[in-house]
């Protein structure tokens, strides 16, 4: 398979529970101090010292690491086409993959992912640490062993409990497209305000079942390989000038996410309006999110929106913003068509929004 990947040495490799793949691209979770202090790349050869438990597990547990670590703030769709790469290369021989990723961009990731694994039957659990993994008070190691054993769990029957993409951090099990990073300084830096979590985890680990994608026999799994890039990203705010918008509008691009205010709302100056109408008669798709953590888009509720309904933009409903960039730039690159482009950029995929 390649000598990027190690075999840890666990209990009972022979008659395994499960197979689990885990896969190293990154970030905090996976830096150590040298003799002198300073940071630099873990080598998980010598994952075992750090998390000695992981020898208990009735699992078989590969690493494949990434020949290049990558910080997260770097990660490109590039990456995410080489995941879904790893995924499918591997799908068949493991029965749940834990990738570990840097913090900042987790959320971009697990949203492109959860768009362009196909038929995916399996658990996909992202995680990483906001403390690195040779850190007394690290939050890598209970991060990495429950991630583990979601990814590992399964029901009665053989079947995955967790067949989605999800992100597991500080106790709380996560829908991919629904986690946002809301915080840099406590190990709480997920949540996910539109959507109830998967599973929390405590003395025993508690499955939402209800929010969970149910398994299902399923078509053979497939990955999406193309991302349009050529898409912006607007916040409004008190002030901003139509010079601005206009620049950005009448970019080199093919779609835009616009953040606005409240439910949806903007402002209601016939020359933004008439700018934002015209470029979406040229063909540009907009897509309309809101500033806020949690609520909705409701385009019309006030008037504030309707301009903008009456306009074509499209409503992103609840889905976060992270969701919302990978969505158009997954469907952009598709070729589709702005009728049914916009059709799919309102309706819910891979749950990353409420119809």
């Amino acid at each position: 398979m390649g000598n990027n990947i190690i075999t840890l040495d666990t209990a009972s490799p022979h008659a395994p529970d499960a197979k689990i793949l885990i896969i190293y691209t990154g970030g905090t979770f996976g830096m150590g101090f040298s003799k002198n202090r300073i940071l630099e790349p873990y080598n998980f050869k010598n994952i075992l010292d750090e998390i000695p438990s992981l020898k208990s597990y009735n699992l078989i547990i590969k690493v494949y690491s990434f020949d290049i670590p990558i910080d997260s703030s770097n990660v490109s769709p590039a990456d995410w086409v080489k995941l879904c790469i790893i995924l499918k290369d591997h799908y068949d021989e493991f029965d749940g993959f834990v990738i570990l990723h840097g913090t900042d961009t987790m959320a971009y990731t697990a949203s492109a992912l959860s768009f362009a694994l196909n038929n995916l039957m399996k658990p996909v659990v992202f995680t990483g640490a906001q403390l690195p993994i040779s850190a007394p008070r690290t939050d890598a190691r209970e991060n990495l062993l429950t991630a583990i054993e979601i990814a590992a769990s399964k029901n009665e029957d053989g079947h995955p409990l967790v067949p989605e993409v999800c992100v597991y951090f500080n106790n709380n099990l996560i829908r991919g497209n629904r986690a946002k990073k809301v915080e840099s300084m406590h190990f709480d830096a997920f949540e996910s305000e539109n959507y109830p979590i998967l599973a929390k985890s405590g003395v025993v680990i508690d499955y939402n079942f209800p929010y969970i994608k149910c398994w299902k026999s399923s078509d053979q799994f497939t990955i999406d390989k193309s991302w349009e890039t050529k898409v912006g990203y607007l916040k409004l705010f008190p002030g901003i000038t139509n010079n601005f918008v206009e620049n950005v509008l009448k970019s080199d691009i093919k779609g835009l996410v616009l953040e606005t205010f409240g439910s949806g709302n903007a402002m209601t100056d016939a020359n933004f309006l008439s700018m934002i109408s015209e470029v979406i008669a040229n063909g540009l798709v907009i897509f309309n999110v809101s500033q806020c953590l949690g609520g909705r888009v409701i385009q019309g509720k006030y008037k504030t929106s309707k301009g903008l309904k009456d306009a074509g933009v499209i409503s992103g409903k609840d889905i976060t913003s992270e969701a919302a960039i990978t969505k158009l730039m997954y469907l952009l690159s598709k070729s589709l068509g702005n009728d049914i482009l916009k059709i799919q950029l309102s309706q819910s995929l891979k749950g990353e929004l409420t119809d």
